[in-house]
C-alpha cells in the first residue's frame, strides 16, 4: 500500500524525520537529495532510530550504537541483521512510501 508520508521540502539534505504510515513508525532520510525509509525500531534491542544520529547514509541507534545503512537496512556490524526498509517515491512535492 502506497501512502503519502510528508512533503519532500520537510526533510532537508542530511536530515531525517519519523512518520506514521499504515500504522507503522517509519523514519525518512534525505541523503544528498535521495530519500530512503526504514523502520523506526532498531533490530538489535528495539531502540528508537528516530532519536539516533544520521550521517553519511548511516543511522546510529542511540541505545547501543548499532548502525544501519539507510539504503538497504543492513547492519554495519552484522550483515545478517537488518531493519525493514521501504521504497520511497517522489511524486510532485510529496514523498510516498510503499509499506
Amino acid at each position: 500500500m502506497a501512502s503519502v508520508a510528508c512533503r519532500r521540502d520537510e526533510i532537508g539534505p542530511g536530515a531525517f524525520r519519523c512518520v506514521e504510515v499504515g500504522g507503522q513508525r517509519i523514519v525518512l532520510y534525505n541523503a544528498g537529495g535521495t530519500f530512503y525509509a526504514t523502520s523506526a525500531t532498531c533490530a538489535h534491542l528495539g531502540g528508537p532510530l528516530d532519536e539516533g544520529l544520521f550521517q553519511d547514509g548511516v543511522v546510529t541507534c542511540p541505545w547501543h550504537g548499532w548502525q544501519f545503512d539507510v539504503a538497504t537496512g543492513e547492519s554495519i556490524y552484522d550483515p545478517g541483521r537488518r531493519v525493514a526498509s521501504y521504497p520511497v517515491k517522489v511524486v510532485g512535492d510529496d514523498l510516498v512510501i510503499e509499506v
